[in-house]
């Protein structure tokens, strides 16, 4: 098994969900777990092997001569988070089974989950920056997806859409720091880049690359002033929040900064922004979480707080800072996990969140109870739980550093009271919750959940206490490993996991902010005075307010440039390509002796001349229809036979496939335009577009020109030499085609086919009334379908499906291939629908076109796949030679497989788009009243 296995796996395991949801809910819980628990039990048979030294890194070839290759790299810091990302998402699902209802889409919930962690772990193992680039925007979809689960409800529409558009737009800034990191070191891969910060730092664009990471980083993790998004995403259901805080989402702008720590930390730039940011973000966010009487909005707050300690951990000048960061993501994931949890429970058993109602639930779930105030006392730092070990090695740290010069004093003072704030709410969530007196107006009498609902947050909170009692056992290989990542050093700052360090300034701040924290809530009410007197600010109105106003004024900009006139958008079209190019050709230096000139025949020339007048006709009569359809068709059949002419017989035939198609499209499309032509432009626009025409028209030929008289180096010759031994093919257009540039015409049949089901949507519901007679008012005929063309069609159509089969099967050899075959095999398939109309064809040929595009697809990329399983880039094909009986030596290649790829996606492409606008003309279409 092999980390690509893992995500691979992952990747299968989102669909599984929504397959065995059928079997019953306990079926498809354990069985969503099943992938997730194969890689967190291989990731975990791999942890000896990092304890070692070692460094995993596997390596699939995609794009390499962009730097676009995929790899996988498992080192210390993305096992930590491997195995965190695993672990809690395995107690979240299980959780998850117990809390959504019997009449929620589970299958569907599930498999948001999986591929949320499917994306956080390509993420983290991911060893190329534009990987985990593409990694990192799948969370922000998944992550929408999962919080807008509940879309009924208004909160969880627009907290998606918030969280979207924030993390959204800080993903795109990352993206521009990663092209500028790969274009300074000169490659994408993260083990070069980490190696390269010397490089990163002394660069004049620096500043710019630190800018744009951390906007990426901040806008995830929620640092001030990006932290607005985190708390309207508790609309979501708990299992979400509770993995969303832990362990994914916010956790990967910390992951980003941890990773690019060696390359970009180190200057006083990085140290003032994410220091600054660190400290106002935990500041804000323990400040604002006393002050919430939601149970989610009050955890949301202190996880915006947590964030902005490590965030400030990463930010100080000192290496042992970077090790307490690491701590405390671990710690942070294990108590937030099961505090979310633990609401979760409070909030299905009571069916409120409200702690103004929610008062003494010791007497009724005084289990639960005793599972989260454990948690809450780690969260606040109180002794012998792990959170108090990493908080004291915080303040321990915030002590050691000079980010701030003489003001650098500021930052322990500022740490402690946001330590006091800590203990404050986490008091409050003990004390109000489950104290306090009695419940108030709770919708349901609150009880313990059942049994195994619970077994999640025991399992997190025996850990917090675990690693409070015993951090060197249970945690100390861990961080240290991690910590050597971060640093990528061997040579770790000393530091001690041991309970007790002694009576010192650290364990002094502990205690003040523990004391501090007690008297600060049992003054709250003060706190609660002071508080109301500002004006109360719901960002997600001010957010929603931004988009609206956003979107007024683009509509309104729209409304202004968008006037309907397709003349008028061509014509700025056409204006804009003549500025593009026109404007370089003034500095060509360009001769006017002819080079590479062919003699010319009077056939050559007359062909030239019909195409002219054909062309010159279809504008004159165009408001004859159909005389302009035949003239342009003509300019068509002339350009197939100039490409004959010309040694390209693959394009003559596409361009004589493409054309009987196209006639075909727009005789359907005719048929229901309006009788009446629009009346003709202004003067003054027709003397516009002629100049338009005429400028761009001398553009075209100013460039013909260029190719024709000047000796410009051809990538030609290159084809013509290696098709044969290096795509096993004598035809290189079809070898271009299906091997050497194979990449772009997978990307070519996928944009075919996109297009086509866009066209199939788009008349799926159209209702178009049927014109009775033609713009002179002539009575079409009755006859629809001759006896004579349907005779004649069917007698066609198996010769024209084994002429198809031929020209598929010569074409790497041959002209033809698999484009071409499409469109012939279309072509007879439309000549059956116009012979005896759509009726008639149905129940005899049951095909779904949509399938076919998708299976020609399919095959095209397994055919790139299948090469990584031969350790070949994406996309490199396979050919040989071998003896059959009774038919002798022939040569296979793997090409052919892609080519049927093609030929089912242009089948399916042509014949959806072509049919359904027929069926726009069946009898059940409305029709026009005599």
């Amino acid at each position: 098994m092999s980390l690509f296995l893992i995500v691979a796996l992952l990747l299968i395991g989102v669909l599984v969900p929504i397959y065995t949801e059928r079997f019953g809910r306990k079926i498809n819980t354990f069985a969503t777990m099943l992938a997730p628990g194969i890689a967190f039990a291989y990731i975990i048979s791999l942890i000896d092997n990092i304890f070692a030294g070692e460094h995993i890194i596997e390596y699939l070839q995609w794009i390499p001569s962009v730097g676009l290759t995929l790899s996988l790299h498992l080192d210390g810091l993305a096992l930590m988070f491997a195995l965190l990302i695993l672990g809690i998402g395995l107690l979240v699902i299980f959780y998850a089974n117990y809390y959504l209802s019997d009449k929620e889409d589970a299958g569907r919930f599930y498999a948001y989950l999986i591929l949320f962690m499917t994306a956080m772990l390509s993420i983290v193992l991911s060893n190329n920056v534009l990987q985990m680039w593409m990694a990192w925007e799948v969370t922000s979809i998944s992550s929408f997806l999962l919080i807008s689960f509940w879309g009924h409800k208004s909160e969880s529409r627009k907290g998606a859409r918030m969280a979207l558009t924030v993390t959204g737009a800080g993903g795109l800034a990352l993206l521009a720091g990663l092209l500028l990191i790969g274009d300074i070191v000169g490659s994408y891969e993260l083990s070069v880049i980490l190696g390269s910060g010397e490089t990163i730092i002394n660069h004049a664009l620096y500043p710019v690359v630190l800018t744009l990471v951390l906007l990426g980083a901040f806008t995830k993790s929620a640092q001030f002033p990006f932290h607005f998004w985190l708390p309207h995403a508790m609309a979501a259901p708990t299992p979400v929040s509770a993995y969303l805080h832990s362990a994914t989402m916010v956790k990967a702008g910390i992951f980003l900064m941890a990773r690019f720590y060696p390359v970009l930390a180190g200057t006083e730039m990085w140290f003032l922004i994410v220091t600054t940011a660190g400290l106002m973000t935990l500041l804000l966010g323990a400040y604002v979480a006393l002050f919430k009487h939601d149970l989610k909005g009050l955890l949301a707050y202190s996880t915006i707080s947590h964030l902005g300690l490590i965030t400030l951990l990463l930010g100080l000048d000192t290496r042992l800072a970077a090790v307490a960061a690491l701590f405390h993501i671990m710690n942070h994931a294990v108590f937030k996990a099961s505090l979310f949890m633990a609401a979760g429970i409070i909030d299905h058993e009571s069916g409120s969140r409200d702690m103004r109602k929610l008062n003494g639930l010791w007497q009724f779930m005084p289990y639960t109870a005793t599972l989260a105030m454990v948690a809450a006392a780690s969260m606040a730092g109180v002794p012998l739980f792990n959170g108090f070990l990493s908080k004291e090695m915080f303040l321990a740290e915030t002590l050691h550093q000079h980010a701030f010069g003489f003001l650098s004093w500021m930052i322990p003072v500022l740490a402690t009271l946001a330590g006091v704030f800590s203990v404050a709410y986490s008091l409050r969530f003990i004390h109000d919750v489950f104290f306090n007196g009695e419940p108030v107006d709770l919708p349901k009498t609150p009880h313990e959940p059942p049994r195994f609902m619970k077994l999640p947050i025991e399992v997190l909170v025996v850990i917090c206490i675990l690693v409070g009692l015993f951090p060197v056992m249970m945690i100390g290989d861990f961080l240290a490993v991690a910590s050597k990542a971060v640093l990528r050093t061997t040579d770790l700052p000393y530091y001690s996991l041991s309970i007790w360090h002694g009576f010192n300034l650290p364990l002094m701040m502990s205690g003040i902010a523990i004391l501090g924290g007690i008297i600060v809530y049992a003054y709250r009410s003060k706190l609660y005075r002071f508080q109301s007197q500002f004006m109360q600010t719901d960002a997600k109105l001010i957010f929603e307010g931004v988009v609206q106003t956003v979107i007024s004024r683009l509509s309104q900009a729209h409304e202004r440039f968008d006037t309907g006139s397709l003349q008028r958008y061509v014509a700025a079209m056409l204006v804009f390509t003549i500025a593009l190019i026109g404007l370089p050709l003034f500095e060509f230096d360009v001769g006017f002796e002819p080079v590479n000139m062919q003699d010319v025949s009077g056939i050559e020339i007359s062909l030239g001349v019909i195409m002219c007048l054909s062309a010159i006709a279809t504008m004159i009569f165009h408001r004859q229809r159909l005389v302009a359809l035949i003239a342009i068709s003509v300019v068509g059949l002339v350009l197939s036979i100039a490409f004959a002419r010309f040694s390209a017989p693959d394009l003559a035939l596409t361009q004589l496939a493409v054309e009987v198609a196209t006639v075909i499209l727009l005789m359907l499309a005719l048929f229901f335009l309006p009788k009446k032509t629009a009346s003709e432009s202004a003067p003054s626009r027709v003397v516009r577009d002629l100049g338009i025409a005429a400028a761009f028209g001398g553009l075209v030929a100013t460039i013909n020109y260029i190719f024709i008289t000047q000796p410009l180096a051809s990538i030609s010759e290159f084809y013509l030499a290696n098709s044969k031994t290096g795509g096993g093919g004598t035809n290189a257009v079809n070898v271009i085609l299906v091997d050497f540039r194979g990449l772009d015409t997978l990307g070519e049949i996928l944009v075919l086919g996109i297009a086509a089901l866009g066209i199939f949507k788009m008349l799926a519901r159209i209702r178009l009334a049927m014109p009775s007679s033609d713009e002179k008012g002539r009575p079409w005929s009755t006859d629809r379908y001759p006896p004579i063309v349907s005779m004649v069609s069917q007698a066609l159509l198996p010769l024209a499906l084994l002429v198809s089969f031929y020209i598929f099967l010569r074409g790497h050899n041959m002209p033809g291939g698999g484009f071409i075959a499409g469109l012939i095999t279309a072509v007879a398939m439309i000549q059956q629908y116009i012979a005896h109309g759509v009726e008639w064809i149905k129940p005899r040929v049951k095909v779904d076109y949509q399938n076919l595009i998708g299976l020609g697809v399919l095959i095209a990329a397994f055919t790139g796949v299948a090469s990584w399983g031969f350790g070949y880039p994406f996309m490199t094909t396979w050919f040989d030679y071998f003896d059959i009986p009774f038919i002798g030596e022939i040569e296979l290649a793997s090409a052919l497989v892609f080519d049927l790829g093609v030929y089912l996606t242009v089948v399916g492409a042509t014949l959806m788009i072509l049919a359904h606008l027929g069926k726009l003309s069946t009898p059940e279409r409305p029709k026009v009243e005599a």
